[in-house]
């Protein structure tokens, strides 16, 4: 386990606007309570809450990964509107202490949905 630091800065914060996830037409994520997580060098991950994710399109695929900073990530199959988007999504599920915050959230890959939409309510 790494810990971040200043060369490789790690930071969590309760994003005050609605995030939107599409895919196929469809609405697969929707929530006022996502984190988004900024890290490093790296473009900012909105990470939603299980709750706000519509589970039933998602299933889970064999892909982990490992984040020496995150811990292991585990990744789901999105399947909306006649689409299919193998390991589209990832989820931390025991997190390593310095980012335990995004237990129990999911996060999207931009380029694998349709859109990631972020509102101002």
């Amino acid at each position: 386990m790494k810990t971040p630091g200043p060369d490789h800065p790690i930071a969590i914060a309760r994003n005050p606007h609605r995030i939107r996830v599409v895919l196929g037409g469809f609405i697969v994520a929707e929530t006022t309570e996502a984190l988004t997580l900024r890290e490093a060098m790296l473009s900012p991950v909105h990470y939603i809450p299980r709750r706000d994710v519509q589970m039933d399109l998602l299933e889970p695929t064999e892909r982990r990964s490992h984040c020496p900073y995150k811990g292991d990530a585990s990744y789901f199959t999105v399947m909306a509107g006649g689409l299919v988007r193998e390991n589209a999504a990832w989820t931390y599920e025991e997190p390593f202490p310095t980012v335990k915050e995004i237990a129990g959230y999911l996060a999207f890959y931009p380029d694998r949905v349709d859109a990631i939409e972020e509102f101002a309510d």
